[in-house]
């Protein structure tokens, strides 16, 4: 783990002891640093002393506890600051509200010399982050993924000289941190999502921003093309900072290399592969270098997975899909040839009453298979344009899919939805589509599948 002298001494309290609270009490503690710790649930309260010595935390909640003295409330991103009495008790106490990321900020003059890459955005961030951390590997730079993604950044052992921390950041992390100076940062899109944290879309996007605002004039920040908020930050980043030190890309100069990717297809990764491509060539990283690691990508679960092929069908797992603006650019990636080959399992617990942002490609649809709480919303939408199926259920929809696909066909499940309403989480349903396809795929006498 990353511990820091620059903590010893000084007062902390911990709200939410789930994995980033739990890497930060560790990484407090053994900095030796006095800490409060508070989770509203027993299971984390009663499991405290499996990962720390608990005989060096209070056990307090912070929300009615006496902050005198204190350095900083550390806050899981999870926990929703604009309505939580926590924010108004920091802020009557005059103690800062902070997360994790604020505490890897503060450490990071006392680790080995190192750079940091924070990556930010509504949709590609994962991918991005990963594509940017295995290129680096592939180069053999010492690099580590953290933040939104992998294992807490305090968890990990400090990299050596020389190495790169790769960030994925919520705009809920970046919330929470306040002297972040990435050595390159990135913003790949803003488009409407997580509304209930912040009073408009203007503050969401505002609260993007904030990465940037944090970064010093002579490093270098990244931007996508696609939407005009991530233009019109792009502009006013270019406004306050030296020349040259911000980019604009859009992916054209990497289209001819596109098809020999086994990963990252699409317009969306076409963008998401030259943000990251911007990114490493301002670490240092040659052509060569990052052309060869494009061609080994092998892509993340969920997120444009191919899973299966069959009888020339293709199978693919876009469960990370969770609103229309995600799913529109994996419906965008597979146009008609000349039919149209998609068919689409769309559903869930929706975010919003529409499918605006997919409607310009719903000539791409053979048909669509809609399921949860949004299937009947979404039936109405999709039938004046294509076949659409009600099957309510996941493994009813790739039943019905697998008898209406032919060759060349594409069975894929972008849900444009949060999973709640059926699954755990998008994780769960991806690896639901997974299994289920694997076991209608099976022989006959092995197939046991549950509708």
């Amino acid at each position: 783990m990353i511990v820091s002298p620059v903590f010893a001494g000084k007062r902390y309290a911990v709200l939410g002891l789930a994995r980033s609270g739990q890497a930060a009490v560790a990484t407090l503690v053994s900095s030796g640093a006095h800490v409060m710790a508070w989770d509203s649930r027993d299971e984390p309260r009663q499991g405290l002393c499996e990962w720390v010595d608990c005989g060096k935390v209070d056990l307090a909640d912070p929300v009615t506890a006496d902050l005198s003295g204190y350095d900083g409330i550390v806050v899981s991103p999870g926990i929703p600051i604009n309505r939580h009495p926590i924010a108004e008790v920091g802020k009557q106490a005059g103690v800062p509200v902070i997360g994790d990321i604020e505490l890897f900020a503060l450490a990071r003059d006392s680790l080995p010399a190192h750079r940091v890459v924070g990556i930010t955005g509504t949709n590609g961030k994962s991918t991005t982050t990963s594509l940017v951390h295995h290129i680096l590997t592939e180069a053999g730079v010492p690099a580590r993924v953290g933040g939104n993604i992998g294992v807490p950044v305090l968890s990990a052992d400090p990299l050596p000289e020389g190495g790169v921390y790769v960030l994925e950041l919520s705009s809920y992390q970046i919330d929470l941190t306040y002297s972040l100076d990435c050595e390159v940062t990135a913003l790949l899109n803003i488009t409407p999502d997580h509304l209930d944290r912040y009073g408009s879309f203007e503050d969401y996007a505002a609260s993007k921003g904030r990465l940037f605002e944090m970064q010093g004039k002579d490093h270098c920040a990244v931007f996508g093309m696609s939407d005009r908020e991530t233009r019109s930050l792009a502009r006013i980043e270019a406004a306050r900072r030296e020349t040259g030190t911000v980019r604009l890309v859009d992916g054209s100069n990497l289209a001819e290399m596109q098809r020999d990717w086994p990963s990252l297809q699409g317009p969306h990764n076409l963008q998401n592969a030259a943000v990251a491509v911007a990114i490493v060539e301002a670490l240092g990283i040659t052509k060569a270098q990052w052309k060869k690691a494009l061609r080994n990508f092998r892509g993340l679960p969920h997120r444009m997975e191919r899973v299966a092929e069959a009888d020339g069908v293709v199978y693919i797992n876009d469960s990370k899909a969770t609103n229309p603006a995600s799913a529109a650019p994996a419906i965008a990636a597979f146009p008609p040839d000349p039919k149209p080959r998609i068919h689409w399992i769309v559903g869930g617990l929706p975010k919003g009453d529409d499918l605006d942002e997919c409607a310009p490609y719903f000539g791409n649809i053979a048909a669509a298979y809609t399921i949860g709480d949004a299937g009947p919303r979404f039936a109405e939408i999709l039938s004046p344009h294509t076949r659409v199926f009600r099957s309510e259920m996941m493994a009813e929809a790739i039943r019905q899919a697998m008898t209406e696909a032919k060759p060349g066909d594409i069975v894929m499940l972008s849900p444009a939805c949060a999973s709640f309403d059926q699954f755990r989480d998008f994780e769960a349903r991806g690896q639901a589509f997974r299994q289920i396809v694997e076991a209608l795929l099976a022989p006959d006498d092995e197939q046991e599948v549950e509708v």
